[in-house]
This record gives structure tokens, C-alpha cells and sequence, in this order.
């Protein structure tokens, strides 16, 4: 008789790149029901079923996963993001701490949070227990998107408790904060760049070693389907969402043309692959062992 061993799910990724080290950290997920909202809002339930059944995927609902990344690069620890912290535990979510320390990593041990954008799921972690989660850190944040949330007049009705969030956590650490703008250095070999829409000033950053590159794209595309497959189509989740589609189809079009390894906060664990044209669209195509040669 067969003893069912119930799921198990690798949460923790790493490859060299050039000199540099990089590792992914699932920090959780969540299946949620339907797909539209959030993706495919101009499409019919018939388009929908359409585009999953040619992707082998469900057409009643998505899994949407959060996998933060650290470099180790110029002697330095970056962390990009923070997860949803202590407010996600008890609901799939909020390991990335915890998971830090089983891929050999101390809190002490992060010299920089860079911050892709402020939405929950990236910066909910920063503290816990009362207290920094990364207590040696300096922090990085796109000026625009530090001063759009701190104003608060561009931020959509929806996002108001995002916005208190983002009040409690990150104005009390701006001594400590280092702003950029694209095109900005966070330290040798890692670039800040600008990808305006999902937030208001989201960031990616761009890592070079021993000619070697990746791209940490954040949300710049949320899922591999319904939003990669399809960067014209409105998604829920943009605060900007004309011009989430404007950075969507640019970055795309770059990562192919440039044949761009890529982090991407919402691809499917470990959340490493390139971008590949597929007719007059695009398609993920996961990272495999040339990653170990």
C-alpha cells in the first residue's frame, strides 16, 4: 500500500554568475480564485480558458508566488525585497527570514535592502518583533517611489492601506536610506533602473560580473502567463496601468533582444529564466544547467 508523503517544494535556489553569488528565496505562495481579477481584464472567461489550456494550466485560478533574491557582490550582501514578513505567517507565506538562515545567511549578515517597490509582499518583512529584520542594513529605494508614497496624492484608492504600511515602515529609516534614480549605482556591478506602472516609481536592478548579467525585473510582469504571454493586457495589480504596459512590452522586448537572464519576483520558483519571442508575443523559459557551466 502506498504511504502518500504529502507536497514537498524546493524554496531556495543558487548559481554563480560571473564572480558574484545569487541566490532565490521563496518567501511563500497563494492560489488565488479567479484569474480575472487580476489578469486578463478585458478578456472573456472563453479567452481565459483559452490561453490556460494552451499554457497546461487551470483555468479557474493562479498561483501566485514571492521570491525575494541576495546577491553577493562587491564584498556585499544585497537583499532585493523583504517579503510579507510576520503578517504573512499562518497563511503560506512570510518564510524568507527563516529561510535565510537554512541558505546559510544571518539577518546581520545583509548590508543592503534594495526595494524593488512598496507593495506588501516587499516590504512587510522589514521589521520583526518590534524590531529591524536586518539590523546592519542601508536601504535603497527609487526616489520617485519614496516620494509618491510618502505624498500620497497619486496613490490609488485601493492601496490606502498599503500607503499606511508604507507610513509605519519606511519613513522612520530615511537616514538611513540612499535614493536612486535610473541609471544610479548601489554598489559596484548593480545598477538601479527605472520601470514606472506597476507602482508608481517601481525600480529593477541590474547585476554585471565577469560579463555576466541578470536582471531583477520585481513585478514588472506577475505572472509568466496571463501577464508575459500577454504585456498589452490589463492587470489589477498595476497601480499605473497604461504605463505598466508601456514598461512591460519595453522590458520584454529588452530581456529578448539582449537574451537577458532574469529574476522575476512572481515567476514560477526559482524564479530564473530568460524571455523569449514567441511570435508577436513573448514566452518564460525557465534557467536549466547552463546556469552550471
Amino acid at each position: 500500500m502506498i504511504n502518500p508523503k504529502g507536497e514537498y517544494r524546493a524554496s531556495i535556489h543558487r548559481f554563480s554568475l560571473g564572480e558574484a553569488e545569487v541566490t532565490t528565496i521563496q518567501d511563500g505562495a497563494h492560489i488565488r480564485k479567479p484569474i480575472n481579477p487580476p489578469f486578463s481584464m478585458e478578456k472573456s472567461e472563453a479567452d481565459i480558458k483559452k490561453i490556460a489550456d494552451a499554457n497546461n494550466l487551470p483555468s479557474s485560478g493562479f498561483e501566485n508566488s514571492y521570491t525575494p533574491t541576495v546577491i553577493q557582490i562587491s564584498k556585499q550582501t544585497v537583499l532585493f525585497d523583504t517579503g510579507f514578513g510576520e503578517m504573512g505567517r499562518g497563511n503560506h507565506a512570510g518564510n524568507l527570514r527563516r529561510r535565510l538562515g537554512q541558505a546559510g545567511y544571518a539577518p546581520e549578515d545583509i548590508d543592503v535592502v534594495a526595494f524593488t517597490h512598496c507593495h506588501p509582499d516587499h516590504i512587510a518583512g522589514i521589521m520583526e518583533s518590534g524590531a529591524l529584520a536586518y539590523p546592519n542594513a542601508r536601504y535603497v529605494i527609487g526616489r520617485r517611489e519614496y516620494d509618491t508614497w510618502k505624498d500620497g496624492s497619486e496613490i490609488p484608492p485601493q492601496r490606502a492601506q498599503n500607503r499606511e504600511m508604507f507610513l509605519n515602515l519606511l519613513p522612520p529609516l530615511a537616514d538611513q536610506m540612499t535614493f536612486v534614480e535610473d541609471g544610479d549605482y548601489v554598489v559596484p556591478g548593480l545598477t538601479a533602473e527605472a520601470a514606472f506602472g506597476h507602482s508608481l516609481g517601481h525600480m529593477m536592478y541590474r547585476v554585471e560580473s565577469a560579463g555576466k548579467s541578470l536582471l531583477i525585473w520585481g513585478d514588472v510582469t506577475n505572472h509568466y502567463v496571463f501577464s508575459l504571454q500577454h504585456p498589452q493586457s490589463t492587470v489589477g495589480f498595476d497601480d499605473d496601468k497604461e504605463m505598466a504596459v508601456i514598461s512591460r512590452k519595453r522590458v520584454l522586448d529588452m530581456a529578448a533582444t539582449d537574451s537577458l537572464l532574469v529574476s522575476g519576483h512572481h515567476m514560477p520558483f526559482p524564479s530564473v529564466g530568460y524571455v523569449e519571442r514567441h511570435g508577436d508575443s513573448f514566452r518564460w523559459t525557465p534557467a536549466s544547467y547552463q546556469l552550471r557551466m
